[in-house]
């Protein structure tokens, strides 16, 4: 029997995560404050985040050491499987070899908890005893409810109020693991309650439920706050995850030539890719690819610019692919894509020509979700359902260039939960909507007068 599964012992779950600011060729541009615009030092960071995780954001070393405690649980679920997509190869008919590294295996479905539990380690050992946070489709807030349950803390998560309402399950799961959760904007912080007297239907956005959890954060002494993406040091503990898929991929006698994830604020992306990068900055060939809903297309439409990651201007201010903080992305399936800005570190890669980014219509994107799921057995979520549409795509692209391609994708969650996102589209009910210019030239007017990038 041809092999499916490449698997790695708990012996050979990486033990560094992997910092790639340290090969970039052009270093990322500073965070800056927003009243006095010179770059944010670790004091003006300190009420939010815990000095360990300040260090990684800004630290140019090549590797940070994980903590035992950190891998102890790690290896509840690490490392995962890399599967090659044999079946979904002969249904296409291509030429081409596709892997898939499968993060669905973790407790909360997704990539997510690889920096939840890194997260919650680091603020218990400082002494944090509660953090807040913001979620959009709800992986990354049951990852974080999963972390704060096993390692002692209270969590508190504002979900954009769309998926709220979308994604009931996800709610209960969140809910299962001891967290409490509300529907943003809410009532229960001063940015919510901003935003419900302009528009009291407002469907949220994570700019707003970031938004909210910083201001919850910001109140209380005994209260972190708690990002998902976007971050360097949420990036770099997602890392494991390329850093596995190199030795699989080295299991199966194969290198990729294309590597590929979704991408809302990037850390699935980042966690596949990152380490592949290493690899490309060396000098080796090989095409990494983003893929972003049309419906929001920060990397492929967005101006990269310094903007504010939150709608009511609460954080610093990022240099970033952006369409402006104020915006509000249609209310598509894909929850966790629904980011009006993306990573300052995939940005700076983006600029340098390292990597390239596409953007798809939704019922496309469930399409090839559905073909996969037909095959491969999986059911994905909405956003990983873009890398799917990604590989497949590029697949097609080789065979009518009449080359064969080793294609890799990250797989990064299931969808489960997801099931009333499907259930439309059989119904035909799912709209595929294309940004139109105008509401970005409106959300990007936000940004006139920020700073501007060098």
């Amino acid at each position: 029997m041809e092999q499916t599964k490449f698997l790695l012992d708990e012996s050979r779950l990486p033990r560094r995560w992997y910092n790639i600011r340290a090969d970039m060729p052009s270093p990322p541009q500073p965070v800056l404050h927003p009243g006095t615009g010179e770059p944010v030092g670790p004091d003006d960071l300190a009420p939010l985040f815990p000095m360990e995780l300040i260090l990684q954001e800004v630290t140019e070393d090549a590797e940070v050491a994980i903590p035992d405690e950190i891998l102890d649980i790690y290896s509840l679920w690490r490392p995962t499987p890399l599967y090659r997509a044999r079946r979904l190869e002969r249904a296409i008919g291509t030429g081409s070899r596709i892997f898939y590294k499968y993060e669905g295996v973790s407790p909360a479905g997704s990539h997510k908890p690889n920096t939840a539990v890194a997260q919650a380690h680091y603020n218990k050992r400082e002494g944090r005893t509660r953090l807040s946070t913001e979620t959009g489709a709800g992986q990354w807030g049951s990852a974080l409810a999963f972390a704060c349950k096993l390692i002692g803390l209270e969590c508190k998560v504002y979900m954009v109020k769309i998926s709220y309402e979308q994604k009931p399950f996800r709610r209960s799961l969140i809910q299962t693991w001891g967290a409490t959760i509300v529907a943003s904007p809410s009532e229960e912080t001063e940015s919510g309650r901003a935003i419900l007297a302009k528009d009291p239907d407002s469907p949220g956005s994570l700019g707003i439920a970031i938004s909210e959890a910083v201001e919850d954060a910001a109140g209380r002494e005994d209260t972190a706050y708690s990002l998902g993406s976007v971050l360097n040091h949420v990036l770099l503990h997602q890392t494991v995850i390329g850093q596995e898929a190199l030795a699989q991929m080295e299991l199966a006698g194969a290198f990729p030539d294309v590597v590929i994830g979704c991408v809302g604020g990037g850390s699935n992306f980042a966690g596949l890719a990152f380490p592949f990068l290493r690899e490309k900055i060396a000098g080796r060939e090989i095409d990494v690819l983003a893929c972003e809903p049309a419906a929001c297309p920060t990397l492929t439409r967005g101006l990269f610019a310094y903007d504010f990651g939150d709608t009511s201007k609460l954080t610093p201010l990022v240099p970033m692919h952006t369409l402006g903080h104020d915006f509000i992305p249609e209310p598509i399936h894909a929850g966790g894509l629904r980011y009006h800005g993306v990573a300052p570190l995939i940005s700076q890669l983006v600029l340098d020509g390292l990597m390239r980014a596409d953007a798809y219509l939704q019922n496309d994107v469930f399409a090839s979700a559905v073909l996969f799921a037909g095959h491969e057995g999986i059911v994905p979520a909405p956003e990983a359902a873009h890398a799917i549409h990604g590989a497949l795509e590029a697949a097609r692209a080789a065979d009518e260039a009449g080359e064969q391609k080793t294609i890799l994708f990250n797989l990064s969650g299931h969808g489960h939960f997801d099931m009333a996102a499907y259930d439309n589209y059989f119904a035909g009910k799912l709209e595929d909507v294309a940004l139109d210019e105008v509401e970005i030239q409106r959300a990007l007017a936000a940004i006139e007068g920020l700073p501007v990038p060098a």
